[in-house]
């Protein structure tokens, strides 16, 4: 049995574990990385990349409906399902093929296989032991069910759901969170009848009630239809679709169900609990380091409670890895992470909600501004309705900005600066923001908050 040694041995390449990797050699260390899969994880393979190569044919679907109404005489003819299937699978080799190569010149040395944590220094892979100074975890997430529920056939998770070499005539999606949200957004456009059952009171739960208000109301008029406040009580399949059961009594029938009820922590089998790591719920315990009760031992990504989105992967690995080398990283705390839904229209936030705001400074101390899209001139021009919403302590910086609305994904990386730096509204007051451009909505929302609105009342 062949042993190697490492200064830093990391145990998953996904997100997470390949910027560990990355960032751990730019300072000097040597590292393996293990990979059961292919590198690149859920993000590359099974997530964010091939979703949103699927979700932009979905947005060419519908400019080609929408066409007409701007004397663009554009019909939707169809959608071949297997060109849109060998875009997004030719956009995920290429990156893939790219994420090899980069890691091939940087030099760490990729072991495939499953590995297993033997030690608080070691981890084996088939025949060999490889030894590190430190071992860093990040063995990623996978797609759940509830309890009793078993994915098969026709109730499927989002991981089935890419692969579907069909669109459904009619679609039943359990969840109305991201991935829920996404593909009702996708099938939808693609010509699907599509019904999100959702247990809590509003779609998009984790946003600001008046971005979920905005999203039910753009779904309604989208044809998009869903139940809130209730629960899944079973579902009955057969070759022809679905029969779910909601405890309310009622029945719904499609061609499919998508259970979307979000991604547990891939930990079971691999050694950690018996090396004496601290789990609560299948996920990993850190520190404010990220190191777990084993010292010299760290997790990172989606193992450890919290967001689980790949940008926060990244920098659970930057920050491990420039830890371990004794730098003194900053970490930005999941509440100030940008999150982005890919909807149509789409949701993107960083920061509190207003009601947690005033939870954490008071009720008195906190103010907040909602700008109505149908001020900016560019959301005009691209037809979609939404708001800005910014919540500031008074006299104080933005604790929150909230938006939804065609492409504010792209407005979310200015939201988080004016954020994180703790920007005053009357700071970002007196910067420029071109015209006409959806970026100035940022803008009038903290001028109107700074006391000094040009296109706002």
């Amino acid at each position: 049995m062949a042993e190697q040694n490492f200064d830093l041995v990391v145990l998953g390449g996904g997100s997470a574990g390949y910027a560990a990797a990355i960032r751990a050699v730019q300072l000097g260390s040597t590292v393996a990385l293990v990979e059961k899969d292919k590198l690149g994880g859920t993000c590359l393979h099974r997530g964010c990349v091939p979703t949103k190569a699927m979700l932009h044919a979905a947005e060419l679907a519908d400019g080609a409906n929408e066409g007409a109404a701007i004397g663009v005489n554009t019909t939707l003819e169809s959608v071949d399902i297997d060109k849109v299937g060998a875009f997004r699978d030719g956009i995920v080799a290429s990156k893939f093929k790219g994420l090899q190569g980069l890691l091939k010149a940087r030099k760490i040395e990729v072991f495939q296989g499953e590995g297993k944590l033997t030690s608080a220094n070691t981890v084996q892979v088939g025949d060999t032991t490889l030894k590190g100074k430190n071992v860093v975890l990040a063995t990623g997430s996978y797609a759940k069910s509830l309890p009793g529920l078993a994915i098969e056939g026709r109730v499927i998770t989002s991981d089935q759901g890419l692969q579907l070499n069909w669109i459904p005539k009619r679609a039943l999606v359990l969840g109305g969170g991201v991935i829920g949200l996404e593909f009702a957004s996708m099938w939808r456009s693609f010509g699907a009848e599509v019904t999100i059952i959702e247990g809590l009171d509003h779609l998009a739960p984790a946003e600001e009630p008046s971005v979920s208000k905005q999203l039910e109301r753009a779904y309604k008029k989208r044809g998009i239809d869903f139940k809130l406040g209730v629960r899944f009580s079973g579902v009955e399949q057969d070759d022809h679709g679905v029969k779910v059961s909601l405890e309310s009594g009622e029945t719904l029938e499609a061609d499919l169900l998508l259970v979307a009820v979000g991604r547990g922590p891939v930990t079971q089998g691999l050694g950690f609990e018996e090396a004496g790591i601290k789990m609560e719920r299948g996920f990993v315990i850190v520190d404010e380091k990220l190191e777990t009760s084993v010292p010299g031992v760290y997790a990172i990504g989606d193992i450890t409670p919290g967001l689980q989105l790949a940008h926060r992967s990244y920098q659970h690995g930057i920050f491990v890895a420039e830890q371990i080398a004794g730098q003194n990283p900053v970490m930005v705390p999941d509440v100030n992470i940008p999150k982005i839904t890919y909807c149509t229209p789409e949701i993107a936030s960083v920061g509190l909600k207003e009601a947690d705001a005033k939870q954490q400074y008071g009720d008195d101390k906190i103010s907040s501004y909602e700008y109505n899209l149908a001020g900016n001139a560019k959301s005009s021009i691209l037809g979609t309705a939404g708001s800005v919403k910014v919540v500031r302590v008074n006299d104080g910086p933005v604790v929150g900005v909230h938006m939804i609305g065609a492409r504010v994904g792209e407005l979310v990386s200015e939201a988080q600066l004016i954020v994180n730096w703790e920007a005053y509204p009357e700071d970002v007051a007196q910067l420029i923001h071109a015209h006409p451009t959806q970026g100035e909505t940022i803008g009038e929302a903290h001028m109107a908050l700074a006391g000094r609105p040009l296109h706002a009342l």
